[in-house]
């Protein structure tokens, strides 16, 4: 085995010597590379002449400490690249000092003074982000190999690397050894440093976990299993159990985009020094899969979807995407869709793939990336739900997100068969996201805050039903871990009439829920529509609550309702506790319609009621003290019943302009909404408009086959059709 990097050639990982030969060849013209290498140069040269400041770690994220060794890390690597490309030994001088204090303070640090994390650091307050460190470095390192003495090298690697690489893998297994993003980073991290000292031993301990470790069950700070009996550890088991054969990765598309750099970035690691892992072809070349998935996981802005834990705002403009999208574009097949987000992107990795991405940019190559209506399966094996996308083909401003997947790990929210839905890529009804201030550290450190599994976790959060006040599982993590929602029908082969539907059996024992969405396009709609069919059917009596985030300001509503002058929660737990009660009413007319306007646009939902069903005008922010939630408003249909089908309409409609002051097509089209009919089997519903036209859709629930032929009779009329579907003018 060997010990050392001496008989290999540097830099190896990501910058190759070829590499590195082919930048400086086409420097001065490459305009996307050039203008990324400029950028880079300015930065590093500006902490050139800060100095090097090593701290003794204390603080959370966000705070000095953290921030500052997060910037070393940054540095060093990019400092590193500027030594390979330009030759100046200015920056190989900067990394090897700025290494040699680490070296210096590295052995005498105990794990990190704050006692928060399952897994606690040294450099940071968790290993996770020592994990980072080492990522990077370990590419610096490789960079500046050739310039440092043996002496030194056997210096750095006693004293910081060998020792930090034990440290995030034997002496924490809990962080190490387990299915998580956290552990990817652990894995990639010792793996990387790995390939630098041309150590097979920790090579083989990066791609396959600790071997014959027996943890004990435990939590990790959000809840989620350390151990899982029979689970496999290490690089290849988080490249295999959390993605699925479409590239989804079950945490969510925020975590996804996270992880992504240390799995594309190792991979390309492992394709330069041990090509024989193949590290691109594995699972089916799910890592590329991997980024088309995440790609397409975005809106019209490329901001990805809340789906679980998620920061809004979070685009595939960060950086971990950048080097995401050079990487497959270079080891994938030159897909040139993916030169366009680069060009998007403005800027490029500094590399082979960069250096690729930036020569066909500049020779004009790029193809629009166009995202497509999408089903995305969850699941190792793609068989434990899905994530349905639906986007409008008429003008591109819709799309629709359906949550119909598994527990997505400690991430995960109880948010079976809920929705969010965008237009012009602003949210039209939103999920809320993850509840933290992330690297803010007034807000608990830039952590979690406590209202994440209060709130944010909730069903009660999110735009699906709700029985007995009582999220879904029961808010229990081991029992939503082991279900998953079931896929009914993804068929967008009509682009008028695209449809996505689902079940959801284990949610509320004795009760079965379906939802099906359907995207309309017609003429007799100004825009794209959304019919919305949430089917109910319980073994007994339950109160259920679906509600709908929506943004803005309520214009009009068709039904009574009264505004509370005092303000109560809703309820007592299960994040019914986070959400004012603003005001309920009823409507006895067998519909109620909402309108409200966003910016200059208005929306409105049109939903079927009975007498006895309670309108309730809410908004979040009850029973929390330090203003840690936003006051997002939320309009909630009640019904008590054991069977119901809760049927909506939701349309955009009109402008409204400042500066004319003049409204156009303020108000909804849709006159009035009726079930025809609401069973396990059948789903059907009425839709009358202003313009004296009439439309009913059909859902058959309980066979998805397109061929079969179905027969209804509702009142005394017989709907007849072939397929799981009908939607027809009366």
């Amino acid at each position: 085995m060997a010990q050392s990097g001496f008989s290999q050639e540097h830099p190896n990982l990501i910058l190759t010597k070829q590499g590195v030969k082919d930048i400086k060849s086409q420097l001065g013209n490459i305009p996307l590379f050039d203008a990324t290498l400029a950028q880079v140069k300015a930065k590093v040269d500006a902490q050139i002449k800060i100095g090097i400041e090593v701290p003794v770690p204390k603080d959370m994220a966000g705070g000095y400490t953290h921030e500052r060794h997060k910037l070393n890390y940054i540095t060093m690597q990019e400092a590193g690249v500027l030594y390979q490309i330009l030759g100046d030994e200015t920056y190989a001088i900067y990394v090897r000092d700025m290494l040699m204090a680490y070296a210096e303070l590295y052995p005498g640090l105990p794990r990190h003074p704050q006692e928060r994390s399952y897994a606690r650091g040294k450099l940071f307050w968790q290993c996770l982000n020592d994990s980072n460190w080492l990522v990077y470095t370990a590419q610096a390192y490789d960079c500046i190999y050739d310039y440092l003495s043996k002496k030194e090298v056997k210096h750095l690697e006693k004293k910081l690397f060998r020792p930090m690489a034990d440290f995030l893998s034997i002496d924490t297994p809990q962080f190490f050894n387990r299915i998580h993003n956290h552990s990817t980073w652990g894995n990639v991290a010792v793996g990387m440093i790995a390939l630098v000292m041309d150590d097979d031993k920790l090579i083989d301990r990066a791609l396959y976990g600790i071997k014959d470790l027996k943890l004990d069950a435990g939590k990790d700070n959000d809840g989620g299993d350390i151990f899982v009996k029979g689970q496999k550890a290490g690089f290849l088991a988080n490249l295999e159990q959390p993605f699925s054969p479409d590239g989804y990765y079950t945490e969510g598309a925020y975590y996804q985009r996270y992880a992504m750099y240390p799995f594309m970035i190792f991979a390309e690691a492992l394709h330069n020094v041990k090509p024989e892992t193949k590290p691109f072809e594995y699972k089916d070349g799910v890592l590329l899969k991997g980024v088309d998935a995440l790609l397409n996981l975005t809106d019209k802005d490329g901001e990805f979807f809340a789906l679980n834990d998620s920061q809004k705002g979070m685009s595939y403009f960060t950086e971990s995407l950048v080097s995401a999208v050079d990487i497959a574009y270079y080891y994938g097949s030159k897909d040139a869709s993916l030169l366009s987000i680069a060009k998007e992107q403005g800027r490029v990795q500094l590399d082979q793939t960069g250096l690729a991405v930036a020569v066909a940019v500049r020779d004009g190559k790029e193809k629009p990336f166009v995202k497509k209506s999408k089903l995305l399966r969850d699941g190792s094996k793609g068989d434990e739900g899905a994530i349905g996308i639906l986007r409008s083909t008429k003008n591109d401003t819709y799309t629709l997100v359906m949550k119909n997947a598994a527990q997505g790990l400690s991430h995960g929210h109880y948010d079976k068969l809920s929705f969010s839905l965008f237009h012009e890529g602003h949210e039209m009804l939103q999920d809320y996201g993850l509840a933290r201030f992330v690297n803010i550290e007034q807000k608990n450190g830039g952590g979690y805050l406590k209202e994440n599994k209060t709130w944010a976790k909730q069903t009660i959060a999110h735009n699906t039903i709700i029985q007995d006040e009582t999220s879904q599982f029961n808010g229990d993590y081991e029992t939503g871990s082991k279900h998953h929602s079931d896929m009914y029908v993804f068929d967008v082969e009509n682009p008028d009439i695209q449809i996505v539907s689902a079940k959801e059996k284990n949610a509320y024992p004795g009760t079965l829920l379906q939802r099906t969405m359907v995207m309309l396009n017609h003429e007799d709609f100004e825009q794209p529509v959304v019919l919305d069919l949430m089917q109910v059917n319980s073994e007994a009596k339950h109160q259920f609550d679906l509600p709908f985030y929506y943004f803005g300001q309520i214009i009009s509503t068709n039904f009574d309702y009264k505004k509370y002058e005092t303000l109560s929660p809703l309820g007592k737990a299960f994040g019914y506790q986070h959400l004012w009660k603003e005001g309920q009413g009823s409507s006895a007319k067998g519909d109620a319609s909402l309108t409200w306007r966003h910016d200059s646009v208005f929306y409105t939902i049109t939903t079927t009621t009975s007498d006895d069903d309670k309108l309730i005008f809410g908004r979040i922010g009850a029973h929390d003290p330090e203003y840690n939630l936003r006051p997002d408003p939320v309009f909630m249909v009640r019904k008590n019943t054991d069977n119901a089908l809760f049927a909506s309409v939701i349309e955009t409609h009109g402008t409204y302009s400042t500066v004319s002051e003049l409204a156009k097509n303020a108000f909804s089209s849709v006159k009035k909404l009726t079930v025809l009919k609401s069973s396990v089997d059948y789903s059907a519903v009425e839709i009358n408009m202003e313009n004296g036209d009439a439309f009913v859709f059909i859902m058959a629930n309980s066979n998805d086959s397109k061929t079969e032929k179905h027969t209804l009779t509702v009142g005394d009329k017989t709907y007849s059709w072939t397929g799981v579907y009908s939607f027809s003018k009366q």
